[in-house]
């Protein structure tokens, strides 16, 4: 089976987390099953994916308006499925169309996006429920947010992302470089952009109100600045990084005392993942698709309640035993995620997208 996936995320100086897990696709597709062709606007990346075509020399921002205007030009790419892994959906004619929805926040939270952004996700999103033939999500609630938009629920499969659990791992590093970053040993650690949506100025008051205990613990937030106001952190024991390399990061997660998921909205939450991979104790908003991530190996809590936040950061911080407790659990769930079995089911959505385009001619 040929598949032609749209790559055009990791042709961006910041892939972001479409493009990792474009990178993660392009990685783990079984090669005895699929033979992968990918495209894009851009020229070929310094590390080219296979079977690379470059299908325009426009801005790829005008291309992907142009695609979502135009959907009966022919890209001339080869392939028997065309698999958009965002909502930039190419236009199909001739093949079967999948398309990958990790979320409808821009529905839900459309503060947190440009208006244009709004309207381009929103037009993607149409494109999906009109002309897909399957619509791949990483998780249930995903699933249940798109059946509440009216896409057939028999189109729609539920595919978690995967993690790589790294068993070599050198840390004997790690705690220089979080020095090298001038951060407190002692800290939460929360990653993500920082917007309304992600709910840090309860997990700031939380952090407080943990600290008028007698905790000597501060906050440390990696991401960078998103579309839409945050106010409320800019606190003496709140250090803000924005963006900052993998190994650093990685170092963070591993360094933390616990890792926190104060969202009210997440499509999948895959930085909770890599915490627990990591073996480092969660808390996450008990909302949206956290509970299906963390499951029972971290703590699951009201994300509007700081008090409760507070009484569990305490808890990991003071407790060793239910810290490694929670740890061990965490890093146990980690390692059922895995991109082979996540692209395996792909496979099968493929095979169904095929099939059911067959029927349909």
């Amino acid at each position: 089976m040929k598949v032609a996936l749209h790559v055009g995320q990791i042709t961006q100086p910041i892939p972001g987390g479409i493009g990792r897990y474009t990178r993660s696709l392009i990685e783990s597709l079984p090669r005895d099953e699929v033979t992968l062709y990918t495209f894009a606007c851009a020229e070929s990346p310094q590390d080219a994916p296979p079977r690379y075509k470059r299908v325009s020399r426009l801005n790829y921002r005008l291309e992907y308006e142009l695609w979502h205007r135009f959907r009966n030009r022919d890209l001339g790419i080869e392939g028997d499925i065309i698999h958009a892994p965002s909502f930039a959906v190419p236009p199909s004619p001739n093949q079967p169309l999948v398309v990958t929805a990790h979320d409808i926040a821009f529905m839900r939270h459309p503060g947190a996006f440009s208006k244009r952004g709004v309207r381009f996700h929103t037009k993607g999103l149409k494109i999906a429920r009109n002309e897909a033939c399957a619509l791949i999500v990483p998780s249930r609630f995903t699933h249940d947010e798109l059946v509440r938009e009216g896409v057939n629920p028999n189109l729609i499969h539920v595919i978690p992302h995967g993690i790589k659990i790294h068993q070599d791992i050198d840390s004997s590093h790690d705690e220089e470089l979080v020095n090298s970053i001038q951060v407190p040993k002692r800290f939460v650690l929360a990653v993500g952009t920082i917007e309304p949506r992600k709910n840090l100025p309860m997990l700031v008051r939380a952090v407080e109100e943990a600290r008028e205990t007698g905790e000597d613990i501060s906050l440390v937030l990696v991401g960078p600045r998103g579309w839409g106001d945050v106010n409320g952190l800019d606190r003496d024991f709140v250090y803000e990084l924005g963006r900052i390399e993998d190994d650093i990061l990685n170092a963070l997660m591993r360094q933390a005392i616990v890792y926190c998921v104060p969202s009210i909205y997440e499509g999948f939450g895959m930085p909770a993942l890599e915490a627990m991979a990591s073996r480092t104790p969660v808390i996450a908003s008990g909302v949206a698709s956290l509970p299906e991530v963390v499951g029972d190996a971290g703590t699951l809590l009201d994300p509007l309640d700081s008090q409760s936040w507070a009484e569990a950061i305490v808890k990991i911080s003071q407790d060793v035993d239910f810290r490694n407790d929670q740890a061990e659990r965490g890093y146990v769930r980690a390692k059922s995620f895995t991109w082979e079995s996540s692209a395996r089911a792909h496979v099968a959505a493929y095979r169904e997208a095929l099939r059911i385009w067959r029927n349909k001619r």
